[in-house]
């Protein structure tokens, strides 16, 4: 009984006393509704974490990593703006995951918010290092699929983006080049 507090309750054991403690009907209901709601939330956060697991146990791959967002211009479309300057990298779990690229908001997430199959990934290439306002050092990648789409991918370690690079450049069969310093597509 000292583990839990209850909210809602008009007694707290002082001296560890065994008295006989009587409560209304709305205070039984009000603890089982919390009981129930308690209950639930733990089934919920075992499914998350069996779902990680599973996850984690099968992946190739996967780890945190800064992703925007782009897509190519199309034939005979001005090239888009140069917005280099803008800081709209946000972190993403990425899990390399048999025939797919999965990423999710979150690790504890239960689906993805998008997914890629790398039969559709056309180029990887290595993009330029680049520094954040905090003077951090972000090492960089992009993935183009065959329908336009451009992921830049960014990390603060560059062992775990030439992880990616090696991983994604094997599986999906690409001879891109990895060295390549203006990453241009």
């Amino acid at each position: 009984m000292k583990l839990f507090t209850l909210r809602g309750l008009p007694w707290i054991p002082s001296n560890g006393s065994r008295e006989k403690v009587e409560l209304t009907a709305a205070e039984v209901e009000s603890l089982r509704s919390e009981l129930a709601d308690l209950e639930e939330k733990e089934a919920q956060l075992k499914a998350q974490l069996e779902n990680i697991d599973e996850i984690l146990r099968s992946a190739r791959l996967s780890g945190y990593l800064y992703i925007r967002t782009r897509w190519a211009a199309l034939p005979g479309e001005t090239p888009p703006i140069d917005d280099t300057d803008v800081d709209d990298w946000l972190p993403r779990f990425v899990v390399l995951q048999g025939e797919c690229l999965f990423l999710y908001l979150l690790c504890t997430d239960l689906s993805p918010q998008d997914s890629t199959l790398l039969s559709d990934i056309v180029e990887v290439n290595q993009l330029p290092s680049f520094k954040r306002e905090d003077n951090e050092m972000r090492y960089a990648f992009c993935i183009l699929t065959r329908h336009g789409l451009r992921y830049e991918c960014s990390s603060s370690s560059k062992i775990q983006v030439d992880s990616w690079l090696s991983a994604l450049q094997s599986d999906c069969k690409l001879e891109s080049d990895t060295s390549t310093p203006n990453g241009s597509i």
